[in-house]
């Protein structure tokens, strides 16, 4: 298999050329784009296994541009995305992931910590299965989740969830009926771990809410459990 690509949009050039030499040496194929709208186009182009995105650009921002690669047609709108976001601002990065993005990076960062999220991005779309003896789809009531299709059904509709939303719901839906904590959820996916007071996961659970839910500000299915975490509903009331 080919190495994974990426695809760059920043508009520091110089942060770019250390990046993507960077992720080159470690085994990555690298595009870059200096505006949203080229990174549009390369998008569309070359097909990336994840898209790395600076929230600052001088034509479009990066949560629009998150905006538009969602709303794109076909596979092109599942593809991973990583946004780059301003040091110490927690609204960009809630934003972003409620539109979409799978994870997010402050700048200034650390190559190497930008490297390991990558890797656990990918990793994560690389293992639909997490349990090998696992039925390919678990079914709770009009409500499917195909493991190998990674792919959600709500009353035969595609429920719109990114990549590391559906690796949340399948984790959460493999363990139905149990209390789960944030941490024990994000080691479920083998995802990063929380930093202190990170609620990123909260934000998660409200996107796969409206996805999922009749009703979203009174689900059925996934249930808080104040001062613990969360709990997957196996029956609906």
């Amino acid at each position: 298999m080919s190495n994974p690509q990426l695809l760059m949009i920043e508009d520091d050039a110089r942060l770019a050329q250390m990046v993507s030499e960077y992720l080159t040496q470690s085994g990555f194929g690298v595009n870059h784009a200096m505006d949203g709208n080229t990174g549009m186009d390369l998008l569309q182009q070359h097909a990336p296994d994840l898209v790395i995105l600076d929230l600052m650009l001088p034509d479009i921002d990066g949560l629009e541009v998150c905006r538009r690669i969602r709303s794109l047609p076909g596979p092109l709108s599942k593809v991973a995305v990583l946004m780059l976001t301003a040091k110490g601002d927690p609204m960009d990065r809630i934003i972003g992931l409620e539109i979409g993005a799978d994870d997010y990076l402050p700048k200034p960062f650390e190559p190497r910590e930008l490297l390991a999220r990558i890797r656990a991005v990918l990793r994560r779309r690389a293992e639909p299965g997490a349990a090998s003896a696992a039925a390919t789809v678990m079914r709770f009531g009009t409500l499917e989740i195909d493991r190998n299709a990674r792919t959600v059904t709500v009353g035969g509709a595609l429920a719109d969830l990114t990549s590391y939303q559906f690796d949340l719901l399948a984790a959460m839906a493999e363990r139905a009926g149990r209390v789960l904590t944030r941490d024990q959820i994000m080691e479920a996916v083998r995802g990063r771990e929380l930093e202190a007071f990170d609620r990123s996961i909260d934000v998660h659970m409200g996107r796969i809410r409206a996805a999922i839910e009749v009703d979203a500000k009174n689900p059925k299915r996934i249930l808080t459990v104040r001062g613990v975490g969360y709990v997957f509903a196996k029956q609906q009331d």
